[in-house]
């Protein structure tokens, strides 16, 4: 069911106007929409993962067959885009109630980004993969825009500014959700995966140096938890990003 003859940078399943149809023509099958493919395709690359996620493994899980769900999508890059876009929806935006700032508004931004990222592990490599236009996404960012543009940053620099902070927010989150999924696979909390790897990695004579200098400095930062730890830092990184635009705006 691919397409034929597209080159260059993939093309958008939002472009072509495929992402907002229920269906194809008369005949799909009964039982099935595209909201419910998308939401089954969710939750397996939650539990799965991109790499083992496939139409026929979506077909069984929806116990038709794997033709039935090219119905609603001509591709398995659609339906990809269509759970990318999907899983952007989660995200909550503050509202002009909010009361807050435009410091406070950017940083629930952020730490909206970042737990989007840690609970679905797979959506950072689906990030750079398509153009991710749609709706959900596009919302998302008409929302930073809106916020970056209250900082007081000439327009010129905006967008460096927003670089600034999600693509560390995306760096981060992406790394503590491949943190967290290892754990997960290998049986053991957070809390437990990283103590084992610290031990391990100490027997070695050529880092030990290296961990115990580690140690003193997460000793240092504080927190009881990996949980803990990762907050701290996410949210004194994210201080100095907005310190640093505070900054900007005061130099003019």
């Amino acid at each position: 069911m691919a397409k034929a003859g597209r080159q260059g940078p993939r093309a958008s399943v939002w472009l072509a106007g495929e992402g907002r149809r229920s269906g194809r023509r008369g005949g799909q099958p009964s039982g099935l929409d595209r909201e419910r493919i998308t939401e089954v395709t969710v939750r397996l690359l939650d539990a799965e993962g991109l790499a083992k996620f496939s139409m026929r493994r979506l077909a069984a899980e929806l116990d038709v067959t794997a033709m039935s769900v090219y119905w609603y999508v001509d591709t398995k890059d659609e339906l990809l885009e269509l759970a990318l876009d999907a899983v952007f929806g989660e995200l909550r935006h503050p509202g002009p109630e909010a009361g807050e700032d435009w410091r406070g508004q950017l940083r629930t931004l952020a730490r909206e980004n970042r737990r989007l990222l840690v609970r679905h592990p797979w959506l950072s490599q689906l990030t750079g993969t398509y153009l991710n236009i749609g709706p959900h996404s596009l919302a998302f960012s008409r929302a930073v825009q809106v916020v970056m543009r209250r900082s007081g940053l000439p327009a010129h620099r905006l967008t460096g500014a927003i670089s600034a902070v999600f693509q560390f927010v995306y760096g981060y989150g992406t790394i503590e959700g491949h943190l967290l999924a290892r754990a997960a696979g290998s049986g053991l909390s957070p809390d437990e995966y990283f103590q084992a790897s610290m031990s391990a990695v100490a027997q070695s004579p050529d880092i030990a140096d290296v961990i115990e200098e580690s140690r003193e400095l997460m000793s240092a930062r504080g927190g009881d938890t990996v949980g803990e730890m990762l907050d701290r830092d996410f949210e004194f990184a994210l201080d100095l990003l907005v310190a640093g635009i505070e900054a900007m705006v005061e130099r003019g």
